[in-house]
C-alpha cells in the first residue's frame, strides 16, 4: 500500500470506528508500517485539515470527528462530468474559485479509473453558449471578505472615472444577468448603503475587522437600480 492510500484507509478506519480510538500501534499492525510512521501519517493528515484528535495515556488513541468527515463519494464518469459541466456555469462569479476547488476535490477522490473516464467524458462536452463578452470576476479577497464577514478597503473607480479608498462592510453580491457582479455593503467614506461594480475596485484587501451584523434583506437592490445607476451607486 502506498502512502497516499494508506492515509486516505486510515481516515476511513477512524471514520467507521468513531467515536472509538485506535492506537498508533493498532493502525502500525493493521498497515504494516512503524509507529514513528502513523504519527507522521497523523501529522500529514491533521496539517490538511482532517479533524483527527489524539489522547494521550494508557487508554488514548487517535479519533476522527465524524460529523466533520464525509463517507466516500463515489461518482460515477457521468455524474462527475456532469457536476463539472454545472460548476462551469460559475466561472466569473463569486464562487468561481470554490467552485474549481469543489471539481478538483470531486476528481481526486475517484479511483484512477473513474477518473480518466470522466476526463475524456468531459473532452466530448463543448459548451458553445458563451457570452461574447466575459462576466468580470470576483476576487477571492471579496468572497471571503462576504464568507466571513470582514471589513474590507477598496480603491475603487467611480462611474466619472474619479478614484476613492473606501471602508466596506460588505453584505451581499448583486448581479444583472450575470454581466456585471455588484458588491453591496455599507460604505463608511458615504455612510450609506453603495453597489460597486467588481470590475472597477482597482485594489481590494480585507482589514481584519469583523464586520457588523446587517440584515441582507436591506440591501436589496432592484435591477432598474444598478442598471440605471441611481444614487445609491457610487
Amino acid at each position: 500500500m502506498n502512502r497516499t492510500d494508506r492515509l486516505y484507509a486510515i481516515v476511513e478506519d477512524l471514520r467507521a470506528v468513531s467515536p472509538r480510538r485506535r492506537t498508533a500501534r493498532e493502525l502500525a499492525a493493521r498497515y504494516e508500517v512503524s509507529v514513528r510512521t502513523i504519527a507522521r501519517d497523523i501529522g500529514a493528515l491533521t496539517q490538511a485539515g482532517v479533524p483527527i484528535y489524539a489522547d494521550t495515556g494508557r487508554r488514548g488513541g487517535y479519533a476522527v470527528d465524524k460529523a466533520m468527515t464525509l463517507p466516500p463519494l463515489n461518482f460515477t464518469p457521468a455524474e462527475a462530468t456532469a457536476v463539472a459541466v454545472a460548476l462551469d456555469r460559475a466561472e466569473g462569479t463569486p464562487f468561481a474559485h470554490a467552485a474549481r476547488s469543489a471539481i478538483h476535490k470531486i476528481v481526486t477522490a475517484m479511483s484512477s479509473r473513474d477518473a480518466a473516464g470522466a476526463r475524456a467524458l468531459a473532452d466530448r462536452v463543448q459548451l458553445l453558449d458563451r457570452p461574447a463578452a466575459e462576466p468580470s470576476s470576483v476576487p477571492s479577497v471579496i468572497q471571503d471578505a462576504v464568507v466571513d464577514r470582514r471589513v474590507l478597503r477598496l480603491t475603487y473607480l467611480d462611474r466619472d472615472g474619479g478614484r476613492t479608498e473606501r471602508e466596506v462592510e460588505p453584505v451581499r453580491f448583486a448581479t444583472v444577468r450575470g454581466r456585471y457582479w455588484y458588491l453591496v455593503g455599507w460604505c463608511r467614506l458615504r455612510q450609506a448603503e453603495r453597489a460597486f461594480r467588481v470590475d472597477r475596485i482597482v485594489n481590494a484587501g480585507t482589514t481584519g475587522e469583523p464586520s457588523p451584523a446587517h440584515r441582507h434583506e436591506d440591501f436589496a437592490l432592484r435591477t432598474c437600480d444598478l442598471v440605471d445607476r441611481t444614487p445609491a451607486l457610487p
